[in-house]
């Protein structure tokens, strides 16, 4: 059994908290809002009031919050994991940030006598939810065996993908790729729309083709119903998009693709859909169509 500090409670974090404490950990969790507390409490972990006393006697620290400068703000702030928590602590970020702040995390982290991997995650909630998210982890060898146990609670694939920030990197590549699934499975369903097909035939037959994907396998049901209840939020792919073409530019790469996808997240999130599930693009694409949006 490990001592587990779990910060951030929230779609994906809450789940991922409740699997570590029913393989027996000993969970802690902390999360600026009070209302996320339920799941891990019936698991049978056990919450603090603040960061500090969430970290106090951790062994591993999770982290699982929406952006870099919450990631900052938990670590490097006063009362923080760096203040707080024990020398030698190990912590697993699975928040999806920038590359670079990561790996000038991971600096900080070594200077102060902890161990930090990135560890970002992929899957969505119902990937948390079932335990199988796919996990792209960044830091050292040992760091990373070190988190391996713990990591392999949470996701299905879990994959050392090279030095810290090489998880984070890895992510953006992978929030960019599903971007683009998401935006062509709109305009293909606004497509068919037009013709009259029956839709829910036409995703079947297209699933078991080359066109299927996991996207539109875990899509379908939204883009079906109309019911965009978030599992993703636009409003943190719009944020991922833009870590994407930031990087970019640092690395003097093209993503013009990348570029129009970001834009378009941003329109989404202009309409007033950042809040909904990234499936909602098919909204955009409805309203760029003049058609009815669901």
């Amino acid at each position: 059994m490990t001592t587990i500090a779990f910060i951030g409670l929230g779609i994906m974090g809450s789940p991922m908290s409740v699997h570590l404490a029913t393989a027996g950990h000993d969970v802690v969790g902390f999360n600026l809002t009070p209302d996320r507390y339920g799941p891990l409490l019936a698991a049978g972990g056990q919450v603090a009031g603040s960061i500090g006393e969430a970290v106090a006697e951790a062994e591993v620290v999770c982290v699982m919050v929406p952006d870099s400068p919450d990631v900052q703000a938990v670590l490097l702030g006063d009362g923080g994991v760096f203040d707080a928590a024990k020398p030698g602590t190990l912590v697993v970020d699975f928040s999806s940030i920038r590359p670079d702040v990561a790996a000038a995390l991971h600096a900080d982290a070594t200077e102060r006598g902890f161990r930090l991997v990135d560890a970002p995650v992929s899957g969505g909630e119902a990937g948390a939810v079932a335990a199988t998210l796919s996990i792209m982890v960044g830091g050292t060898t040992e760091d990373v065996a070190a988190a391996q146990p713990l990591l392999d609670v949470v996701g299905g694939t879990v994959v050392h993908v090279g030095p810290p920030g090489s998880g984070q990197t890895v992510k953006a590549a992978n929030q960019l790729i599903v971007a683009a699934h998401l935006q062509v499975l709109a305009e293909a369903v606004v497509f068919l729309e037009a013709y009259g097909v029956d839709l829910e035939a036409a995703l079947t037959v297209l699933g078991g083709g080359l066109a299927g994907s996991a996207v539109l396998q875990q899509k379908r049901t939204k883009v079906l119903t109309g019911d965009f209840a978030p599992g993703f939020r636009i409003d943190l792919h719009h944020k991922d998009l833009g870590i994407v073409t930031a990087a970019a530019r640092e690395a003097g790469v093209v993503v013009p693709l990348g570029g129009q996808l970001a834009q378009l997240m941003a329109a989404a999130r202009a309409n007033g859909d950042g809040g909904l599930d990234h499936s909602a693009l098919l909204r955009g694409v409805q309203r760029l169509s003049g058609r009815p949006v669901s």
